[in-house]
């Protein structure tokens, strides 16, 4: 299933017209760690599957849905016998305002599954199929037709992510609503701004928190610490500007919003577990590139 892969970098090739690649796979085989731009959909139709996303191990059964993020290093463990979905959107075809923060929200991975997600399962079931059956049909405007769906696909999971994490807030009701309007805007903004010198007391005040009052709300909303959040952010987008062979390291660091390259290699080995240039080498293997 994967044709094209260098190093972990694997190389989507979508279906002529439609930008997305969907396989009904029954191969008994393994696919070893990789990583690549577009989302993936794993729904297993037969038997189960495994997947082990950033180190998380999901085992799927039959009809659970998983959704890995894209540039999440994974691999995939087949059973002897089994089929199931795989299906690659491109991100480039999603023009949503909120892609960023809805992908740091799932990543790695949403698991749907019915006991997890008893509202939404069912519907994200008969969307994954009528997807594979779109994609095989080719049919007119079969492109259109099955961004819709994955469109669905995202809102739903969205919404339901967002439900969970609203729970989570110690605040009464009516401020819940108030609450997670303005961590949305945070994470926009951080988003946008995340190669600007940006501190934990200047957004803090921004929302109109103390920067301890806004530390532990920001840990119930997003699941991680500002710091993080902000720093994973930008060695995705560091880890999007390696791939241009061109740029030099330093560049990118900059780019990103490190100050200097020693806290971005730091940082970078700490949140990816490989330096810049061993990440460039899995890409595009021995080369010649700037340093």
């Amino acid at each position: 299933m994967i044709e094209n892969l260098a190093g972990l970098h694997e190389t989507v090739n979508y279906k002529k017209n439609l930008q997305v690649m969907l396989y009904n796979n029954d191969e008994a085989e393994d696919y070893p760690p990789h990583w690549h731009v577009p989302f993936e959909l794993i729904m297993p139709t037969e038997s189960g599957y495994r997947a082990v996303c950033d180190g998380k191990e999901y085992q799927l059964r039959e009809g659970d849905v998983l959704i890995i993020c894209p540039g999440v290093v994974h691999e995939l463990f087949a059973p002897p016998k089994g089929v199931r979905i795989i299906f690659q959107p491109s991100k480039a075809q999603i023009a949503l305002k909120d892609l960023d923060l809805l992908i740091s929200m799932l990543s790695p991975a949403a698991y749907i599954t019915p006991e997890s997600a008893p509202e939404i399962h069912p519907i994200i079931h008969k969307l994954m199929l009528e997807i594979r059956d779109e994609f095989f049909q080719a049919s007119l405007y079969a492109a259109s037709i099955i961004y819709a769906k994955f469109l669905e696909i995202l809102a739903l999971v969205g919404r339901h992510y967002a439900h969970m994490t609203q729970q989570h807030f110690e605040v009464k009701n009516t401020k819940q609503k108030e609450y997670m309007e303005k961590f949305v805007f945070i994470c926009d903004y951080i988003n946008e701004h995340y190669a600007e010198p940006l501190t934990l007391e200047e957004v803090a005040s921004m929302a109109g928190f103390s920067k301890y009052h806004f530390t532990r709300l920001f840990k119930q909303y997003a699941d991680t610490s500002f710091y993080k959040y902000l720093n994973q952010k930008r060695i995705n987008q560091a880890k999007a500007l390696l791939v241009n062979k061109e740029l030099s390291v330093l560049e990118v660091a900059l780019q990103c919003g490190f100050s200097n390259l020693s806290s971005f290699l730091r940082m970078f080995k700490l949140v990816t577990g490989c330096t810049p240039t061993e990440l460039r080498r899995m890409y595009h293997g021995d080369f010649d590139y700037v340093q």
